[in-house]
C-alpha cells in the first residue's frame, strides 16, 4: 500500500519513444526512460516509490536493496522471473505482472511466419521486384490437413491451436496439463511428447524455459521428427539445441526452422551459421511487438499503479498460479 507520500515518484524504465506518450498523459509528472544500465537506475530511481519496468531489466536482490523507497515493482510482461520475488516479499515491495497483454499476437506471429515461409512470400515478393513475373518453381504447401504439433497449451498455445483449427489442421498437443475446452471445442488431441515429434509435420513450441523443458528439442527429439518437418519457436530459445538444429537442417531432416527467438541472443558470432542457413527465418523476438499488446501492457501497468496509490491490493499483484497437471512430466524418457 502507498506510504504517506500524496505523490509518489513513479518512474517508467525500457520506454520506447513512441510510447512516452502514453505514458505521460496518464502519469503526467512519471519519469520516463529508455534502455538504462543497473548503476543509471539506481540514480534516477533512488528515491522512487513507483517503478515500471520490463524483462530487460533484472530487479536483482542487491538493485532491489539500491532502492529504498521502492513500494510497487510492476513489470510491463507475463513473466516475472527477472524480478527477485524473495526480496520484494522481504522489503514489503508489491509485484505486479501483466498476465496476458497479448497472447493472440504471439500466436499470429507464428502464423505469420509459417504462411510467408510455405507460401513462398519473400522468394516471390523478390523475384517480382528483380523484373520477373513468374509462378514457376514457387510452389507452396498448404495447412489444411498439416497436423500441428503445439508443445504447451497456455494462453499462447490454446490461440495457436484455435488459429490452426480455423486452417483445418489437425492438431496434436503435449504439455503436463490439459485444456478440457481444446478437447471439446477443437478436438485437439494430447499426447506423449514422443508421439506428437513423430506423428507433427509442423511443430511450434510454447513452454517457458525451466531446467526441465532446456533443450527439449535435441538430437534425440530430431531423430523422432519426420523427413522434412517444420519447426517453429516463438517461446524460448533455449527450447532448442541449436547446434543439433543445425545438422538437422543439414540433413533435410527439418526443411524450415522459423525462429523468433536463439539459444545465444547475446552472442550473434554463435548464431551466425544458424541465422545465414538458407531453410531459416529469424526475427528479432517480434512476436509480441505489436499495436494492441503494447498498449495493453501500459494499461494493465497502469491500472496497477492506479489501484495502489488508492489504496488497494493490485488485480495484477504476482501470485502463484493454480492449475491442475495430472499428466506426466513434459520430459523424454
Amino acid at each position: 500500500m502507498p506510504t504517506s507520500s500524496p505523490s509518489p515518484r513513479i518512474v517508467f524504465l525500457d520506454v520506447d519513444v513512441e510510447d512516452r506518450p502514453l505514458v505521460l498523459n496518464h502519469f503526467p509528472s512519471a519519469a520516463v526512460f529508455g534502455a538504462l544500465k543497473e548503476q543509471e537506475i539506481i540514480e534516477q530511481c533512488s528515491d522512487a516509490e513507483v517503478i515500471s519496468t520490463f524483462i530487460t531489466v533484472p530487479f536483482s536482490r542487491s538493485l532491489i536493496e539500491k532502492l529504498p523507497k521502492l513500494r510497487l515493482l510492476c513489470t510491463r510482461s507475463v513473466g516475472y522471473d527477472h524480478l527477485d520475488l524473495d526480496a520484494c516479499k522481504e522489503k514489503g515491495i508489491t509485484a505486479c505482472n501483466v498476465p496476458d497483454y497479448g497472447s493472440h499476437v504471439i500466436a499470429e506471429h507464428v502464423f505469420a511466419l509459417l504462411l510467408s515461409t510455405l507460401r513462398r512470400v519473400l522468394e516471390g515478393n523478390k523475384r517480382v521486384q528483380g523484373g520477373t513475373f513468374d509462378y514457376h518453381g514457387l510452389r507452396g504447401m498448404s495447412l489444411r490437413g498439416k497436423t500441428l504439433g503445439i508443445v504447451g497449451t497456455g494462453k499462447i498455445g490454446r490461440k495457436v491451436a484455435a488459429i490452426a483449427h480455423g486452417f483445418s489442421m489437425k492438431i496434436l498437443a503435449a504439455d503436463h496439463c490439459r485444456t478440457i475446452e481444446l478437447e471439446d471445442l477443437l478436438g485437439v488431441q494430447y499426447v506423449p511428447l514422443e508421439t506428437l515429434l513423430s506423428e507433427s509435420d509442423i511443430i511450434t513450441l510454447h513452454t517457458p524455459a525451466t531446467a526441465e523443458t532446456e533443450h527439449i528439442i535435441d538430437t534425440a527429439a530430431f531423430a523422432r521428427m519426420k523427413e522434412g518437418v517444420i519447426l517453429v519457436n516463438t517461446a524460448r530459445g533455449s527450447l532448442i539445441d541449436s547446434s543439433a538444429l543445425l545438422v538437422a537442417l543439414e540433413s533435410g531432416k527439418v526443411a524450415h526452422a522459423l525462429l523468433d527467438v536463439l539459444e545465444h541472443e547475446q552472442n550473434f558470432q554463435e548464431n551466425r551459421a544458424l541465422i545465414e542457413h538458407p531453410n531459416v527465418v529469424t526475427t528479432p523476438h517480434i512476436a509480441f511487438y505489436a499495436d494492441d499488446s503494447m498498449r495493453n501492457m501500459f494499461l494493465d501497468c497502469f491500472q496497477s499503479i492506479t489501484q495502489w496509490i488508492a489504496g488497494a491490493a493490485p488485480e495484477h499483484t504476482v501470485k502463484p498460479v493454480q492449475v491442475v497437471c495430472d499428466l506426466p512430466p513434459l520430459r523424454r524418457k
